[in-house]
């Protein structure tokens, strides 16, 4: 009942502004969280980390590491946090966050607002022991090298975090996305992997994609995926699409979240577990506001899931209902374990 209150209250406010404020009553303690939630079910393993159930919380909703504890004990089995940049940047100019409530979407031009990556590392180093945290790497808008962007954030964080995600998806940073071009994405990734070399444990390293590729632009990131020895793909991330929308500000600029994003992004994740067959574990993002749409991502080919969008609509709470509901999906169709059934209705979105 509170928390439908505050969302009530929290819709009326500005979105960017509600954000920072869900973030501080986070850290105040005045959300109430459910603590971790696993089972034998529920409990899977992703690229080598152990986690207690496979929802997680997807970068942007704690750019700058500040509610770590917390979102540790809010649900999730495992959470990202970033995007980090070398130098702190204030991103796009105000307003840049819409919500689509007709559409249960959002979308976002921020650019990579954050407080860099040397601040960000210190919180990191703090973080609470067991939860499974991971950071979103980026470049700064004004880098005249933004391939070694990456692995110089990579270099200064990669010590306190579990997995780390290269981020060459966001539509809010011009020209960003043109490194998704497969010789561009090779010599990228063969940086951030030499960083990884360097630190003091092998983490795994992640992909995050655009939605907006065709078939011979995700065949290449798949053989590229297969060659450069990074951990997963996450896809993923915001669409420049508007197909469908009927909220007033279906036309503002950026990247849409949410809701009618499950489709498009859901169809990337299916063929890219074709190509890869097994070989890359993939994270499925994009849409997710039930346990049966996060259970859908599964069975066509996600070892994981991320939400972030639905939690405007649904509340910090949903992470909770989405990992329990899934428990009783494998449950209901003979899983033992969210691995069994990865990949297992793959043809539903080929």
């Amino acid at each position: 009942m509170l928390e439908r209150m505050g969302l009530a209250v929290m819709r009326r406010i500005d979105p960017e502004t509600a954000h920072g404020l869900a973030l501080k009553a986070l850290t105040a303690g005045l959300a109430p969280l459910p603590g971790q939630i696993t089972s034998d079910r529920l409990r899977t393993t992703l690229a080598g980390l152990d986690l207690p159930n496979p929802v997680g919380l997807a970068a942007g909703f704690d750019k700058n590491a500040t509610a770590l504890a917390p979102l540790a004990r809010a649900g999730f089995g495992f959470v990202e946090v970033g995007a980090a940049t070398p130098r702190p940047q204030p991103g796009n100019p105000k307003p840049r966050l819409f919500r689509l409530t007709e559409d249960r979407a959002a979308i976002n031009r921020f650019g990579f607002n954050n407080d860099g990556m040397q601040a960000i590392a210190a919180r990191l180093a703090k973080r609470p022991a067991g939860a499974i945290v991971g950071l979103n790497l980026g470049a700064n808008k004004d880098s005249e090298d933004r391939a070694a962007d990456f692995a110089r954030v990579l270099t200064c964080c990669g010590p306190h975090v579990d997995f780390a995600t290269v981020n060459v998806s966001s539509p809010n940073t011009e020209n960003l996305r043109d490194l998704q071009g497969k010789a561009a994405l090779e010599a990228l990734l063969a940086g951030v992997m030499a960083a990884r070399a360097g630190l003091p444990r092998a983490i795994p390293v992640f992909l995050k994609i655009a939605p907006d590729l065709d078939r011979a632009e995700i065949d290449d990131i798949a053989e590229v995926a297969l060659s450069s020895g990074i951990s997963g793909i996450i896809a993923t991330n915001t669409t420049k699409s508007r197909e469908g929308l009927r909220s007033a500000q279906r036309d503002e600029m950026g990247g849409l979240s949410g809701a009618p994003l499950f489709e498009m992004s859901t169809r990337v994740l299916a063929q890219l577990s074709q190509l890869t067959e097994g070989h890359v574990p993939l994270i499925g993002v994009g849409g997710v506001g039930s346990a049966e749409q996060a259970y859908a991502k599964i069975r066509a080919g996600a070892s994981a899931v991320q939400l972030y969008t639905a939690l405007v609509y649904g509340g910090l709470s949903l992470a909770g209902d989405i990992a329990r509901g899934m428990d009783a999906l494998l449950a209901r169709d003979g899983f033992a374990s969210v691995a069994e059934a990865v990949g297992t209705g793959r043809g539903d979105w080929l």
